[in-house]
């Protein structure tokens, strides 16, 4: 997707005007196994762009979250609680982590996805 950035801890983030929606990437979901809880934050609550927000817990490890973008949240996946496979089965859909009001620029350091595919890439060898 031309308008999905993505950071080098493997969040993505989208962005539709001063909102936008999280995740973690496809290849996250595939590098912890089947996710099985999320620790995720409160709705209200302010992040700065690199701030751990949760995470994310498979059969294999756990993973902090951390924020690609700086924000107010203002909606978290509650689906996740009860289902959160859906991080494995659907990352860029239904296993959306967070939404959050944007407070300013996205960083500079965000990746396309030709440089985010570069990253993965590197690390897989």
């Amino acid at each position: 997707m031309a308008d999905r950035r993505y950071t080098k801890t493997h969040e993505w983030v989208t962005v539709d005007g001063k909102h936008a929606t999280i995740g973690i990437t496809d290849f996250a979901q595939s590098q912890l196994g089947d996710v099985v809880f999320l620790e995720l934050p409160s709705s209200g609550r302010k992040l700065t762009a690199r701030e751990t927000f949760g995470v994310v817990e498979s059969v294999k490890a756990a993973s902090d979250l951390y924020s690609p973008v700086a924000g107010r949240i203002t909606e978290v996946n509650e689906k996740l609680a009860s289902r959160p496979e859906l991080i494995n089965s659907d990352p860029y859909g239904e296993g959306w982590i967070l939404k959050l009001d944007l407070a300013g620029d996205l960083p500079p350091d965000l990746l396309d996805e030709t440089d985010y595919k570069k990253v993965t890439e590197a690390s897989a060898h």
